[in-house]
This record gives C-alpha cells, structure tokens and sequence, in this order.
C-alpha cells in the first residue's frame, strides 16, 4: 500500500505544489481498505487495490490509463513498455505530452484549455472514475492523479502497487495496443499544441476547472520561506536534497528549497521500516510508519504541510 505522494512542477515564474492537511492524508491512509471491497471507489479515497479493478474493469464509465514515466537516466520508453504489456482497455496518457509548452522546464501543467482538449482526445468525459496506473508501481501516476484533481476531477485514483502488483497477482495484460488507443496518445498530443498554436481542437468532451488552492507560485514558496506558516517537506532522495547527486535533468540545480525537510517518498511505502515498529494491523502499521519518519525528521503532524518532489 501506499501513502498519499505529492507532486512538484517548477519554474521561473511558479511552483506548483499540493498543499494539504495531514489529517487528510491519514483519513486517506486508513479508508483504503474500503475500496479493496466495495462495488464503488469513495472519491475521500486516493487509491484503489488491484482487486476492485480488476472486478470493476468492465464497468462502463471505468476507464484506465497507463502514466508511467521514467527519469531520463532509466533510459526507458513508456509508450513501448505499453505497447508491450498493459492492463486490458487502459489508455496511454503522455506525462511529456500533456504539459505547458510555452516552457521548457519539464511537466508545467498546462492550460485548462489544453488539458481540456487532450483529455477529451483520449476519450475522457467528466462523468468517468479513471484508474491510474504506472509501471513502477506509484511513482508518476501520483503526478497524473493530482492534475486531474487540480482541473476539477474528483473522480480519480492511483492504483495501489501499479502495474507490478497487478502481474503479481495474476491477472491478465493485453500485449499489443490497439491502433484506436495509440491514434488517442498522439491526438492527445496533437490537441496540446493545437491550443498553444492558436488552432482549433476537435470536441470537447471534458470540462477543466482549475482548482487554484491546489498549486503555489512561486511567490508564495518565498513567503513560506519567511513567514514559515507551512512546513515544506521536500519528497525527493537524501542525496537530491541535500546537493550530492546531481540533478537527473539538465538545467535543473541540486540542493532544496531554504527551510525544507526531506523525507524521501519511498520510506513511507508499506514494508520500509527505517525505525523499529511493532507488529500492527496494516492501516495502524501504514500510520505508525509515517509517524515514525515524520518524528524523525522533525515534522510535526499537527501542522500543515507543503509538500513536493
């Protein structure tokens, strides 16, 4: 299982964080069990077990989409990793694609028209629940999982283990993509530009509204940096934040934000114990877990906290 990740895009002009109360989070933590079971996933929950997609795969308003994404060093393609194995009927949605391209910082979100129009290339409409998977099993489908969110779409949730958990437990994958489902990918991307271009779009099928409170500018990171109201825990590695390992992306520096905590996302996984912990059911595990790294590193949980990676 995993906790609620949270996302960064950076630029000159703004930072794009999700902010949130960890009261929030907890209330996500231990309501995930809920949508392992029953016939509806809860929109107060961000995640989805394997299992209840897998029983609700056919639903008519499900739809499934593949983020994965991988850091430039990987050297791994993620639209010829879907196009080898993905979950059946899932959708590939462009992480590099679908993002501001008026930048060339990586992953800007783009403009409610733009998504607007290369989600509705996809096929997605506002009434659908979307799934979002990735093939390392949570990594960028968080990132995915949060723009649908800061364009209005509650409806939405990373699955819990990804594409790993779903082989490994022994459910089917469909080995070749349709040509409707790449022709989609490529509108998607095709609509993006169009937007920025000044062109006109086919229809509209998704209805963005972007949820301001969900993303800071950077103007308000360096108020942060004075007035220190949030705590700004930064979820990349120790060696990322503290500048001894180079950033993976050219023109990006090392080192953090002044002020910030690092508590690297993949310590809070189930099954990573950096401080001893007792023998507890797993919702209780899953919060003394994060309890633990939060007291380690000097983060109040009664506090509000940004967050970014």
């Amino acid at each position: 299982m995993i906790l609620r990740q949270f996302q960064v895009t950076l630029s000159p002009s703004k930072l794009g964080y999700r902010a949130s109360r960890v009261s929030r989070v907890f209330a996500s933590v231990l309501n995930m069990s809920k949508a392992g079971y029953s016939s509806r996933a809860s929109t107060s929950d961000s995640v989805v077990s394997v299992q209840w997609l897998h029983a609700n795969l056919k639903e008519p308003d499900t739809k499934v989409l593949d983020a994965s994404w991988y850091m430039p060093e990987e050297k791994r393609n993620p639209l010829q990793e879907y196009q080898v194995a993905h979950i059946p009927g899932a959708l590939f949605f462009d992480v590099d694609g679908i993002s501001d391209q008026t930048t060339n910082l990586p992953h800007m979100l783009p403009s409610e028209q733009a998504f607007a129009a290369a989600v509705s290339a996809l096929g997605i409409e506002n009434k659908d629940s979307l799934v979002v998977y990735d093939g390392k099993g949570i990594f960028s489908a968080a990132r995915v999982w949060w723009m649908f969110r800061v364009f209005g779409h509650d409806r939405v949730w990373v699955l819990d283990g990804g594409l790993p958990k779903w082989r490994a437990s022994g459910f089917d994958v469909e080995s070749s993509a349709s040509s409707d489902a790449i022709l989609k990918a490529s509108a998607a991307t095709e609509a993006i530009q169009k937007v920025y271009q000044g062109q006109a779009v086919g229809r509209i099928t998704f209805e963005a509204k972007f949820q301001p409170h969900l993303v800071w500018s950077l103007a308000q990171v360096w108020k942060n940096i004075e007035d220190k109201t949030y705590q700004h825990v930064d979820a990349r590695s120790k060696a990322r934040f503290d500048g001894t390992a180079a950033e993976p992306r050219k023109g990006i520096r090392s080192g953090h934000v002044p002020g910030s905590k690092c508590i690297p996302f993949g310590q809070v996984f189930h099954g990573y114990r950096p401080v001893p912990i007792p023998i507890l059911p797993v919702k209780q595990r899953l919060y003394a877990n994060f309890n633990a790294q939060a007291t380690f590193f000097a983060v109040s949980l009664s506090l509000e906290i940004l967050a970014s990676i």
